[in-house]
C-alpha cells in the first residue's frame, strides 16, 4: 500500500478559490447579512468556523484517543474485549495475545464489544460530517448577535482521516479495517464524483485509493477482487494527465500489479501486456521529466517485468535486449546526493538484472 495520502495535495472540486483544506467554501463566497458589525460588506455577516472533532481527531496529528486500539493505532474495528480485565481492541489485533498488552493480566477469553463499536462505527459514520445549526457569533469569532456559525460537510478531511486510519491498520496488518475504511472512502469519492463530475482531484483520489483497495484484497488472498479494484484503479487514473508525475507513477504501479496477479495465476501473456502498458507509462513520464531518477529505475524495474516473462514463454532474443537496456540505464544514472536513498534501489535491481544474464551464460 502506497504510504501516500491522495488528498494531500487535492482540493475540494466545487472550489475555485486557493482556500486551505478544511477551510469552508463559504469563506470566500459569503452573502451580505445586513448587519453593521461586519468588517467588508462584501464579505458579509456570514462567520465560518472549521469543524473540529470533539475527540480531537484528524488527519494531520497522531491521535489516540478514545475510540482507538492500543496496538495497531487505528479506530477500533471489531471491537473484543479482554476477560477479566476488559481491556478492548479490534479483534484481530488482540487475538495474537496471550496476555493484555496494557495491564499484564492474563487472557482467559475475548468477548465481542458490540455496544462499543456500534458507537465506534457512529463516529466513524459522521466524522467530518459535522453539522450545526446556525447560531450568532461576533466578530471575534464569540458567540454574538447578526453572526451566523455555517458547519461545512468536509469531504477532504473525511477523505484523509480515513486513508490514515486504514494506512494504521495496514501496517498493522489489521487488513480487514483497512478494507473497511477504504470502502468507506471510495463511497464518499463516488459520492462526490456524481454531484461534480469526473474531476481531476476526484479520479486522482479515487484511482489511489482504489488501488489501496487491491492491495488489502491481495494481502488477503482474495485475488479476483485485488485485479478487479486495480483494474478500476487504472480506468481513473487513465483519464488524467501524462504530466502529472505522482498520478503516473500510480497508474504504473496497479499495471504492475495486475501484471503480478495474473504471472503468479499462469496467465503469462495476460501478464506481460500488463507489464508493457506499464512500461509504455513510464516511459512517457520520463519524456515529461527527463531529469527525475527514480523515472529511471522504474523504467528499468518495467523493462526486467517484460523480460523476465519474454524468457518464461521462450522469447530468448527479446528479453536479453530488455536486460541489457535496462543495465544500461541503471549504468549511465547519475544519482545528486540528494539522492543518495535511490542508490540501494539501482544496485539492487542491477544485480539482479546481472544476474539474469549470468543465468543464461552458464545455461
Amino acid at each position: 500500500m502506497t504510504p501516500v495520502c491522495p488528498f494531500v495535495k487535492a482540493s475540494r472540486p466545487d472550489d475555485g478559490s486557493s482556500r486551505k483544506p478544511g477551510e469552508c467554501p463559504e469563506k470566500h463566497a459569503a452573502e451580505h447579512e445586513g448587519g453593521g458589525k461586519a468588517k467588508k460588506e462584501s464579505v458579509g455577516a456570514s462567520a465560518t468556523v472549521s469543524p473540529k472533532c470533539p475527540f480531537g481527531y484528524d488527519s494531520q496529528t497522531f491521535k489516540l484517543g478514545p475510540h482507538s486500539c492500543m496496538i495497531c493505532q487505528a479506530l477500533l474495528f471489531d471491537c473484543s474485549k479482554c476477560v477479566p480485565c476488559s481491556h478492548v481492541y479490534c479483534k484481530v489485533c488482540i487475538s495474537r495475545f496471550k496476555d493484555c498488552p496494557l495491564c499484564g493480566a492474563d487472557i482467559e477469553r475475548i468477548e465481542a464489544d458490540t455496544d462499543l463499536q456500534s458507537v465506534v462505527d457512529r463516529f466513524v459514520d459522521g466524522h467530518a460530517r459535522i453539522k450545526r445549526s446556525h447560531v450568532d457569533m461576533d466578530k471575534e469569532g464569540k458567540v454574538g448577535e447578526n453572526k451566523k456559525v455555517i458547519y461545512e460537510d468536509v469531504s477532504l478531511e473525511r477523505g484523509a482521516f480515513l486513508v490514515q486510519q486504514a494506512m494504521r491498520a495496514f501496517r498493522a496488518q489489521n487488513v480487514e479495517s483497512a478494507r473497511s475504511r477504504l470502502s468507506l472512502c471510495a463511497e464518499d469519492i463516488r459520492g462526490q464524483i456524481e454531484i461534480a463530475g469526473s474531476t481531476s482531484e476526484l479520479c486522482s483520489q479515487l484511482g489511489a485509493v482504489l488501488g489501496m483497495l487491491g492491495d488489502c484484497c491481495r494481502s488477503m488472498g482474495d485475488a479476483g477482487s485485488a485485479v478487479s479494484y486495480f483494474e478500476e484503479s487504472v480506468e481513473f487514473l487513465s483519464k488524467l494527465p501524462a504530466a502529472d508525475l505522482e498520478i503516473m507513477h500510480t497508474l504504473s504501479v496497479s499495471l504492475n500489479k495486475i501484471g503480478d496477479l495474473k504471472y503468479y495465476d499462469g496467465h503469462l501473456e495476460a501478464a506481460r501486456s500488463y507489464y508493457i502498458r506499464s512500461l509504455n507509462v513510464r516511459r512517457d513520464a520520463i519524456k515529461h521529466h527527463p531529469s527525475v531518477s527514480s523515472q529511471t529505475l522504474d523504467v528499468a524495474v518495467s523493462l526486467a517485468k517484460v523480460a523476465d516473462v519474454d524468457r518464461t514463454i521462450g522469447n530468448e532474443d527479446a528479453a536479453l535486449a530488455r536486460f541489457h537496456e535496462a543495465i544500461k540505464l541503471l549504468e549511465s544514472l547519475t544519482l545528486k546526493p540528494e539522492e543518495a536513498g535511490l542508490e540501494q534501489r539501482r544496485l539492487s535491481v542491477l544485480e539482479f538484472l546481472n544476474n539474469q544474464l549470468a543465468e543464461k551464460q552458464s545455461g
